[in-house]
């Protein structure tokens, strides 16, 4: 275990944090920047990346955290309830955020950002438990290559060939069966984080943990960076290669999609670790580090401001208008390109959610999940 923290850690997810919320509130959504939006359907974004990224990100935490302590002997029945109740609590906290503010439990979405990250972080740390590091990664394997099979060759039930469309692909199907009336609103036929996509997405952790162990288990810079970059090209490559026959796709989290991303995990970690841990050049890194101490806080915080930014109504010539659209008309609308404008609107949520950042980082308060 390295003595020194690895604060290239702490930057790569505040990153994914400050990223997370500048996508998820543009000031409209009828006028962004391509890289700012989620591929349409088949294909990958920079705005695809982040969600796996933080997954990947979680399965560093679990290597450095849990693995600690099992060198010094812990109980694996305490660390499984403790992963389990921190796991209820994400799932918990998502749920809530998904209500937030109108409660209405009849039709509550159940699937969730927060709530796949409960899932993996349980179902990762169980596999880390009691795996070895050959069985993790076997089974890993066994995931992507069972999903793909799965999604290409078996026939959809009362719909017909397998097949990969929005409403008619076998995640989808499992998703109405289970979640009829509880999906995402957008569609209603099917869910981005979905049943069955989410155990792909567990693989995006398991690989985590693999960039997790070079740290643990590779005591010089060199050698680590070395390590990061083979594991980094050589996925983005296969993920390459297999989205020729399985398409890469967020929505589905398809097996080339988990492969592709986690290449470009690991080579964003490799460049920051370079650039903060080994050459020492941290001062452009504070911000990031502010997010990234409190990352699953900040990004709580984000969703319940933007819809109170939406729910609150505030009249402006005559008219009710939401709170959000007003201080857009007001600061960016009329003199901004309507592209420029929309990104000063979220580019307002990032500093926004700033200042609570700030202070707990300046009180070096951590609210842990």
């Amino acid at each position: 275990m390295p003595s020194q923290r690895i604060l290239s850690l702490d930057v790569f997810r505040g990153i994914t944090i400050f990223a997370m919320i500048l996508v998820n509130n543009p000031g409209s959504w009828s006028s962004v920047y391509p890289p700012l939006l989620h591929a349409p359907w088949h294909g990958c974004t920079p705005t695809d990346m982040i969600f796996p990224f933080f997954l990947f990100i979680v399965g560093v935490a679990i290597e450095l955290s849990i693995g600690s302590q099992l060198n010094k002997g812990y109980d694996k029945k305490i660390m499984v309830k403790k992963a389990g109740i921190r796991a209820l609590k994400l799932i918990g906290l998502g749920l809530l955020l998904t209500a937030f503010p109108y409660f209405d439990f009849a039709n509550l979405r159940y699937p969730g950002v927060l709530q796949r990250i409960g899932l993996v972080y349980f179902v990762s740390s169980l596999m880390y438990l009691y795996l070895s590091p050959r069985g993790l990664l076997l089974s890993g394997l066994l995931v992507l290559l069972g999903y793909w099979a799965a999604m290409t060759l078996i026939p959809v039930p009362g719909i017909g060939p397998a097949n990969l469309l929005p409403d008619t692909n076998l995640a989808a199907w499992i998703d109405r069966q289970f979640l009829t009336g509880h999906m995402w609103s957008q569609s209603k036929t099917w869910d981005p984080e979905g049943l069955f996509s989410t155990l792909p997405a567990i693989v995006t952790c398991l690989l985590g943990i693999a960039c997790g162990k070079v740290l643990t288990q590779t005591k010089e810079h060199g050698k680590r960076m070395k390590k990061w970059l083979i594991y980094g090209g050589s996925l983005l490559l296969l993920g390459l290669l297999w989205s020729l026959l399985f398409p890469m796709n967020k929505a589905l989290w398809t097996s080339s999609f988990v492969l592709y991303t986690a290449g470009w995990a690991f080579m964003i970690l490799a460049l920051s670790y370079w650039l903060v841990d080994i050459k020492g050049w941290k001062n452009w890194s504070t911000p990031f580090v502010i997010y990234g101490m409190n990352a699953i806080t900040v990004f709580f915080l984000s969703g319940i401001i933007a819809k109170m930014l939406s729910w609150i109504k505030v009249n402006s010539a005559g008219e009710l208008i939401s709170l959000k659209l007003f201080l857009q008309q007001m600061l960016f609308n009329g003199w901004l390109s309507p592209k420029n404008a929309s990104l000063a609107g979220a580019l307002f949520m990032v500093m926004l959610l700033f200042i609570p950042a700030y202070i707990l980082w300046r009180k070096n308060i951590i609210i842990k999940v």
